[in-house]
């Protein structure tokens, strides 16, 4: 049963400086930011895959690769995302690499789940280029 709002009340809108602050986002942080939160979330699948060892038949093995998915690529996306210019492209290039050497490493156990952050993280690589 649909409810609706009594005819009193207005609706409510953004004020348009914030409708406008949204447009002066440049694109590439919208591709990084989104690279962030996917990093992120495989990364907390991550660590629970390496704390479950005990408990599974097809255990994640703790290889230096896995630790490092583990712990790097969050914290590397959240520079890439959220630092000033000169270090976000150097963390947005360190990031990448990040996560292409724990995908080649672990591609059978968790690091296919990086590679939706990867490519958010190259397409916001190559717009923070043309933005340039």
């Amino acid at each position: 049963m649909a409810t609706q709002n009594p005819s009193s009340v207005p609706a409510q809108s953004l004020p348009a400086t914030a409708a406008g602050h949204a447009a002066t986002i440049p694109a590439s942080k919208r591709w990084r930011t989104g690279a962030f939160l996917l990093a992120g979330a495989a990364q907390l699948i991550t660590i629970s895959a390496l704390v479950s060892i005990m408990r599974s038949d097809n255990p994640i093995p703790a290889t230096w690769v896995a630790l490092l998915l583990a712990t790097a690529p969050a914290p590397l996306a959240a520079a890439a995302a959220f630092t000033r210019a000169p270090i976000v492209r150097l963390a947005t290039l360190v990031a990448a690499v990040v996560l292409v050497a724990g995908i080649a490493g672990t591609v059978l156990h968790t690091g296919l789940f990086f590679a939706p952050a990867l490519v958010l993280l190259v397409v916001g690589g190559v717009k923070l280029w043309g933005e340039r």
